[in-house]
C-alpha cells in the first residue's frame, strides 16, 4: 500500500514533516518521495506544479488522488488506515474534540512564528519597524504562554491533548522544533521544552528528522528574546 504513495518535500518544513510523522505511525514506511529545494526554487518546478498549482510543498498522491494540504494528508491517513499503527484521531467524543481544537490551534502558533521570523530573516535591517517587530514579538510571546498552559494542565508524562501521542502532537513537535531551530528560549518556556526534549525522541519523529538538522546545528537566534 505504502509503494502507491508519493510525497514532495522540503526538509524542516513544518507542513511537510507533519505527513513524514503521520506516515511512520501509521506504517506507511516504503512509500515513495522526493526531497526538494526551496532555496533552488524546486518547489516551482513543472513537475510539483502539474499536482499542485500553488507551487508549494508538501504535495502528495496515493494512486490517482492528490492532496496539496498537510492537515488533509493526515487526516486522509489517518481514516485510511485507522486500525493501522497507532490511532492518531481517539474515539470518545470528548477526546476527540480536544485532539482536533489543538490541532488548528497549531495554525495561531504557526502564523505567530511565521511573522516574527519572516519578518526579520527576509528584511534588512533599515527596513524593519520596530513596532512591527516588537508587536510580532508580543503576540508571539502570548502565544508561546498559551501552549505552556496546556501542556501544564497534562502533567509531566502527558502529550499536548492526553496521555496519550495524537494528531495534535503530530502536528505541534514539528512547529516547537522548528521555533528550538530559530532560537527559541530553553528557560522560558520550560513545560514546551520538556515536552519537545521528550517527544522528538519518539522514533517516528527520528525517522523523518529534516536530514539538513542532522548535518548542521542550529546558528540562528531569531527568537532568543521572545
Amino acid at each position: 500500500m505504502a509503494e502507491s504513495m508519493f510525497l514532495y518535500w522540503g526538509s524542516g518544513s513544518p507542513p511537510c514533516w507533519r505527513i513524514m510523522i503521520a506516515l511512520e505511525e501509521k506504517k506507511m514506511q516504503g512509500y515513495q518521495h522526493k526531497m526538494l529545494s526551496f532555496e533552488k526554487m524546486e518547489h516551482k518546478s513543472e513537475e510539483v506544479l502539474a499536482i499542485n498549482p500553488r507551487g508549494q510543498l508538501p504535495s502528495f498522491r496515493h494512486g490517482d488522488l492528490v492532496l496539496n494540504e498537510s492537515f488533509g494528508v493526515c487526516l486522509y491517513l489517518e481514516n485510511q488506515f485507522k486500525s493501522q499503527g497507532t490511532q492518531l484521531i481517539p474515539d470518545p467524543g470528548d477526546e476527540q474534540a480536544l485532539v482536533f481544537q489543538r490541532m488548528y490551534e497549531v495554525l495561531s502558533l504557526q502564523e505567530k512564528l511565521g511573522s516574527v521570523i519572516y519578518y526579520t530573516w527576509r528584511l534588512p535591517q533599515n527596513e524593519r519597524h520596530d513596532s512591527a517587530v516588537e508587536r510580532n514579538k508580543k503576540e508571539l510571546n502570548t502565544e508561546l504562554m498559551l501552549w505552556e498552559g496546556y501542556l501544564e494542565k497534562m502533567g509531566p508524562d502527558g502529550y499536548i491533548a492526553g496521555k496519550n501521542f495524537t494528531m495534535a502532537d503530530v502536528m505541534l513537535l514539528p512547529q516547537v522544533a522548528y521555533a528550538v531551530r530559530f532560537g527559541l528560549p530553553t528557560d522560558k518556556y520550560p513545560k514546551l521544552m520538556e515536552y519537545y526534549t521528550r517527544v522528538k525522541e519518539r522514533p517516528s519523529i527520528q525517522a523523518s528528522w529534516p536530514p539538513h538538522w542532522k548535518e548542521s546545528p542550529p546558528t540562528m537566534d531569531t527568537l532568543k528574546d521572545i
